[in-house]
Order: C-alpha cells, then sequence, then structure tokens
C-alpha cells in the first residue's frame, strides 16, 4: 500500500496517510477519472469504508482529496449519519486530519499560503475555491483546455460532455453562458475548464 501512495501523493506525506488508512480501516480504491467528482467515499453493505480517488489528480490535489474523503468518514463515526455531508462536524474534522499536512515538507512553499486560507473555512470542493483551483492548476500535466474566464465574451466552448455554450455576462461570482442547442441558461464557475471553439 505505502508504494502505490508513493505514486500519488507527497513522499513526506505517505507514512501518516498510510497510518490514517489502516487505523480507519479504509479500503482506498484509485479509479479512472470521473469528471464530475475527484473522490467519493461510502460505508459498504459489509461494514468496509471504500474510498474512491481519481488516478489523474496531481499529487497535492490527491492527498487533499483522499483527506477529504476520510474527513468524510471520521465525521460521520463521531457524530452520527445524520450531519449534513459538508456541514460544520465535516469541516472541523477536515481541517484537524489537514493540519499536519499543511507545512513546506508536503506543499510547496508557494501553494501553502493558498491553503492555510481554503482550510480556515474549507468548501465541499477545492473547485469551488477559485484561488486554490488556480494554485493546484499549475502543478497539473498541461492540456488544451481554457478557463471560462479567460475566455472574451461572446466565445463559443465545448464542455467534457460535448455541450456547446456561449460565454455571457458574468453574474456576481459566475458566468451566465447559453447552451446553443437549447437556449437554456447555465451559470458556470469562473475557474471551469472547458473546450474554446471560437
Amino acid at each position: 500500500m505505502k508504494e502505490i501512495l508513493r505514486k500519488y501523493i507527497p513522499e513526506r506525506s505517505v507514512d501518516k496517510v498510510f497510518d490514517l488508512v489502516i487505523k480507519c480501516n479504509v479500503h482506498l480504491k484509485i479509479v479512472n477519472e470521473r469528471v464530475t467528482r475527484h473522490g467519493d467515499y461510502r460505508k459498504m453493505p459489509d461494514g468496509r469504508h471504500q474510498i474512491t480517488v481519481n488516478a489523474s489528480l496531481n499529487k497535492y490535489r490527491f492527498l487533499i482529496t483522499l483527506i477529504h474523503e476520510v474527513a468524510h468518514l471520521v465525521a460521520f463515526e463521531k457524530y452520527g449519519r445524520y450531519i449534513k455531508p459538508h456541514g460544520i462536524e465535516w469541516k472541523r474534522t477536515f481541517q484537524q486530519l489537514m493540519l499536519p499536512y499543511i507545512n513546506p515538507e508536503v506543499f510547496p512553499a508557494r501553494l501553502l499560503p493558498v491553503i492555510a486560507h481554503h482550510f480556515k473555512n474549507p468548501r465541499a470542493s477545492s473547485d469551488t475555491d477559485e484561488k486554490l483551483s488556480l494554485a493546484l492548476k499549475q502543478y497539473d500535466p498541461a492540456n488544451d483546455k481554457n478557463y471560462i474566464f479567460e475566455l472574451p465574451l461572446g466565445s463559443v466552448f465545448r464542455l467534457y460532455n460535448g455541450k456547446v455554450f456561449k460565454k455571457g455576462n458574468k453574474k456576481v461570482k459566475r458566468y451566465e453562458c447559453v447552451e446553443l442547442n437549447t437556449g437554456r441558461i447555465y451559470l458556470f464557475n469562473p475557474n471551469a475548464e472547458v473546450e474554446l471553439l471560437n
């Protein structure tokens, strides 16, 4: 298990993460990329705890995602299954579990201030924290995708599912975009990755 973890998370976090996975009796599955989520926790019918994490994540995002899912497990075990999935109990648990990793031995110095700020009040997804998402993206392999906020107004773009949209104005934090086939309006986070068509 340690050798597998070494492929996916920072070297200086491997021992602690391994101990946490064993202590929590986690069945960890590393899976092919799912576009809609980075990771998932579920309690299996036989009582085992299963956590899945996308193999495609860079090592820093993988670590944050894994601890995010372990926090669900620990919070449910401690507070009961009726807490809100990303409520205050989960946030506190996530903060406590993540604290030992927020140091320069695990994360690059330029990422640390962004991560420290995020963990003052962690969100349901690291992707909804625009600054953290962009900072973590710097460690992904290069690709041909663009962020919505980079596109000029009126640009036409395609999503992973093939749907085509036209970029509209920003409303508070998100962009209104029109799906060209249906005319329906959708809201997009500024850091959503899309394929620019024109």
